[in-house]
């Protein structure tokens, strides 16, 4: 009976343990993670488009870094980071998103003006795209 309730309980706990890493999220579903790196792309195309608009670029690195940092820290692999960070359907996907928020600030992604004018607002509220922006 004991060597029954050992086995019983290590099936237990190996299945416990299993669960977390099969029951993971793609990282496009991670809101901290996704949203994260929305910021960067629209303070990304913020100063590609803006002339008077620039980058902190150690700072955008260092965003970068803290959300691969955290998303190792939940257990997703460089494969998996790597995966997602340069998937084309991933950067269409985000794509969509980014002009979708835009959008929801009454901001035509197309429209260099009302990015332009998007972008320094941002800087003065000191928001997450505003803080990657100079």
């Amino acid at each position: 009976m004991r060597l029954v309730n050992t086995v019983l309980a290590a099936a237990a706990l190996s299945l416990a343990l299993a669960a977390p890493a099969s029951a993971k999220p793609p990282l496009s579903q991670v809101s901290e993670i996704d949203d994260g790196l929305m910021a960067v792309a629209i303070a990304d195309e913020i100063r590609k488009r803006c002339d008077d608009i620039r980058a902190r670029m150690i700072k955008a690195l260092s965003v970068v870094n803290a959300l691969e940092s955290r998303a190792k820290d939940m257990g997703y692999s460089d494969d998996e980071i790597e995966d997602y960070v340069t998937s084309k359907s991933e950067k269409k996907r985000m794509r969509k998103k980014a002009t979708a928020y835009l959008a929801s600030q009454g901001v035509t992604a197309s429209d260099t003006a009302q990015l332009c004018s998007f972008g320094k607002k941002q800087m003065a509220k000191a928001t997450s795209i505003g803080i990657l922006l100079r």
